[in-house]
């Protein structure tokens, strides 16, 4: 239960992340990179059985 709740929120970050809008045109792909890389490790977790 925890760990859906943990994914549904990193994926929610990964979109605000992304620079799609004018305040986070300068940011680069650099945010949505790193939140992607922890949203993967997140799910190799879960499919592990680990989380």
């Amino acid at each position: 239960m925890l760990s859906t709740i943990l994914i549904i929120l990193l994926i929610l970050i990964l979109l605000g992340a992304l620079p799609t809008w004018p305040y986070s045109a300068g940011w680069g792909y650099g945010p949505s990179g790193i939140l992607g890389v922890i949203l993967l490790i997140l799910i190799i977790l879960m499919l592990m059985g680990r989380l």
